[in-house]
């Protein structure tokens, strides 16, 4: 496996346990309000996980777990990410983008964990990023 779709890896893990720790965390103002419990266990956790990571997308352009393992999203043409691509990367990638990648596995390996199938079709692209590079040496 490639080191940055281990990154990826890392990353996507440490934004899922945030995620399921705010969840538990908003569970008892919301449990008790809602008819449906049923709606909420299975609505709440991806609701929660995108409103997260969409909001630390457009806020820093990066999640938590991006920046902790060293990773950032970037546009192809190397402008700000929109909203739209932010969305268009999240719902494509909980849906079909794990289709898409194990139909045409070796499609995705040329790319080294740069480009997923998401990626592709949000015309985005994941870097490594070493923070010693990105602040200016004295």
């Amino acid at each position: 496996m490639k080191r940055l779709m281990k990154k990826r890896i890392k990353a996507m893990a440490i934004d899922t346990v945030i995620t399921m720790g705010v969840t538990a965390a908003l569970e008892p103002l919301f449990r008790n309000k809602l008819k449906n419990k049923a709606a909420y266990d299975a609505l709440a956790p991806s609701l929660i996980f995108w409103g997260l990571e969409y909001a630390q997308m457009r806020m820093s352009g990066q999640t938590i777990g991006h920046k902790m393992a060293g990773i950032v999203i970037d546009t192809t043409d190397g402008r700000a990410l929109s909203s739209e691509q932010i969305l268009k990367r999240l719902v494509h990638r909980d849906s079909i983008s794990t289709i898409s990648y194990l139909r045409d596995r070796e499609k995705y390996d040329f790319y080294e964990g740069t480009k997923l199938p998401h990626d592709l079709y949000a015309d985005t692209v994941v870097k490594e990023y070493f923070k010693e590079k990105m602040e200016p040496k004295l």
